[in-house]
């Protein structure tokens, strides 16, 4: 029983006696070629039954995993060839048929439905029973003998199991790990998209609000030159385009500092000075006011409120142009809601949409849990944006 032990002992280092590791395969097919070396079966033609099983067992090993079903057959013929004869006298068949049904138990099928991966084994398994019962009949083995080879056969596949197991689950992690790492990197691209769509929103902001009110300086300075002729006028047009093109360069650095969460501004006060800003650069009526006890908001709000605010007073300039605005600020208890009123322009009807980048606007505040709504009320555009905070 050397031969014996020498094969449990290898299965115990490396999992199984015909693990799908190349190295693995190689020391027990060098075990295999010793013990069945050693052999001296009763009958010269058992030599041709060995050598053919063992051909098919070393062609079905490394056939494991490139052809599955081509190594299952052989392994098949291995085992249960070897099974018939292991009760024969000296003929070490037993090793034959261990490492033949061990490696079907290592087999994982993977396209197989799991209910039905254990078929193959269990067939394997029943013939080499059969075998095993026709041997030890054949040869006039004991009971012992019989149930001593069942004790190895089980203990064999066990092996097998187990390590068929251990690469499922290695795979299995192997293949989660992928997965992760595929998450993460859709992750770091939707957030990577999130944030050139949130400097986008800004710049939109910043840009539309200052180039639509130097837009409309301009025109006035052309009109004032081509129909009127005044130049002191035109001239006095041009010198605040150019302050509010420095204005525009500011905010745009603002805008770059605020995306970078440095000295957000107090809110009331930011929204005062931009209502002021409409008031001198469209010469339009605008009022500010606020109800209830300023508090503490955090960045994010601030910025979204004044982003909302800075489009709809640009909107307001565009569309109804000379119409008065009123700005407001409420802190109710646990929200803060900003509304922007301005007259409708002659001619517009009430139910026609009016502003631009509305849809910006409700991106922006839903990113910091608020809401939005816009309409006509009677003969104003209405802009409310309502967001909670602690």
């Amino acid at each position: 029983m050397s031969a014996w032990s020498e094969l449990s002992g290898l299965a115990g280092r490396h999992g199984l006696p015909a693990g799908r590791g190349l190295l693995a395969r190689l020391l027990i097919t060098i075990v295999a070629i010793g013990v069945l070396a050693s052999s001296t079966p009763a009958e010269p033609w058992a030599w041709a039954v060995l050598a053919v099983g063992f051909g098919a067992f070393v062609l079905g090993t490394f056939l494991m995993t490139s052809r599955a079903l081509l190594s299952l057959g052989l392994l098949a013929y291995a085992a249960l060839s070897a099974s018939v004869i292991t009760g024969m006298p000296g003929s070490n068949a037993l090793v034959l048929m261990l490492v033949g049904i061990t490696d079907i138990a290592v087999m994982t099928f993977p396209r197989t439905p799991r209910l039905r991966r254990n078929l193959p084994l269990l067939a394997v398994g029943i013939g080499c029973v059969a075998g095993l019962v026709a041997s030890a009949a054949w040869f006039g083995r004991s009971e012992s003998w019989f149930f001593s080879q069942l004790l190895w056969m089980a203990v064999l596949v066990l092996f097998g199991l187990n390590r068929r197991y251990d690469e499922v689950r290695a795979q299995q992690t192997a293949e989660l790990l992928e997965q992760t790492r595929l998450a993460q990197r859709e992750h770091a691209r939707a957030a990577a998209l999130d944030e050139r769509t949130r400097i986008a929103r800004e710049l939109h902001d910043v840009l539309a609000h200052s180039l639509g009110a130097l837009s409309v300086q301009l025109e006035v300075a052309e009109a004032l030159l081509a129909e009127r002729g005044d130049t002191a006028g035109a001239l006095e047009r041009v010198r605040r385009s150019r302050r509010l093109a420095v204005q525009g360069l500011t905010e745009a650095r603002n805008a770059v500092a605020t995306l970078r969460q440095d000295d957000v501004p107090a809110l009331p006060e930011a929204l005062a000075a931009l209502t002021e800003q409409h008031r001198k650069d469209h010469g339009a009526e605008a009022r500010f006011g606020v109800i209830g006890v300023a508090r503490p908001l955090d960045p994010g709000v601030v910025v979204a409120l004044l982003g909302t605010a800075r489009e709809a007073l640009t909107n307001a300039a565009r569309h109804a142009p000379g119409q008065p605005v009123e700005v407001g600020l409420e802190y109710r208890h646990a929200v803060v809601r900003l509304g922007v009123r301005n007259a409708l322009a002659a001619g517009r009807k009430p139910s026609e949409p009016v502003g631009y980048g509305l849809a910006g606007m409700r991106e922006r505040l839903a990113l910091v849990g608020g809401t939005l709504t816009a309409g006509a009320k009677g003969g104003d555009w209405v802009v409310l944006a309502e967001v909670g905070y602690e």
